[in-house]
Order: structure tokens, then sequence, then C-alpha cells
């Protein structure tokens, strides 16, 4: 049996309530499913909360908002707080995302997420709606 679970796009607001809204969605009122990229790719491949089998489907309903919530403004807001703790070899990459973001260019957080959840879960499992 599949399970669908469905990502509510019009209560994101930025990526603080992405995490919040995918959480519940998963797993319940107050449910986590990771707090940063690396970890919810590893939530989508089971264990967390999804079947092991990869048997879902996401739903994003309300999508485009949650493009817009998690667009570039967004992007260089998560990218500007990584940039007091991130290891020296990798501050020039990303500093020159936060520009591209900054000038409102590149891959956004949105879009980011998008690809985990299509290479993490295979065709058919993301419905954007």
């Amino acid at each position: 049996m599949t399970v669908t679970y469905v990502i509510d796009g019009s209560r994101i607001t930025g990526l603080d309530s992405f995490w919040d809204v995918v959480g519940e969605a998963v797993n319940g009122p107050g449910g986590r499913f990771g707090r940063n990229l690396d970890a919810f790719a590893d939530c989508l491949g089971g264990g967390f909360g999804t079947p092991e089998d990869g048997s879902f489907v996401i739903e994003w309903h309300d999508h485009a908002l949650s493009a817009d919530a998690l667009g570039h403004e967004e992007t260089a807001r998560r990218l500007a707080g990584l940039l007091p703790r991130i290891h020296p070899t990798n501050r020039a990459r990303v500093e020159r995302e936060l520009a591209e973001a900054r000038a409102g260019r590149g891959p956004t957080l949105f879009d980011q997420l998008v690809e985990i959840i299509r290479e993490r879960t295979g065709p058919g499992t993301l419905r954007l709606m």
C-alpha cells in the first residue's frame, strides 16, 4: 500500500516552516523530519517515518507559494547563516553561492529540496500541485 504525504505549501514561509510542515506531514503533529538538507535526504530513505520500501508519494500542494517562500532571498539568508561556521575549504564556494542568490540567480532552496526528493525517492514520488 502506498502512503501519501501532503505538504501544505501555503503554510511555508521559509526554511524553518518547511521543516515543521514536512515533519508534520510525515510524522504527525509536532513531528520531525530532518532540519537540514543532508538530514532531509537521509530521512527520505526510510526509517524516519517513511516506509523502508519507499512506497510513498509526496504531494506538495500550493508548491508555487513554497517556491516563492524558498526562493533566492531565503536561499541567501540560509547561506549567510552558514558562513560563520563553514569549513575554510568551502568558504569561497559558499560566498559565490551567496552572491548569486543575492543577485537572484542560481538554484533556490525550493530547487534543492525538489532535487533531493527526486534523487532520493525516484520517479513519480513527487507530485507538485
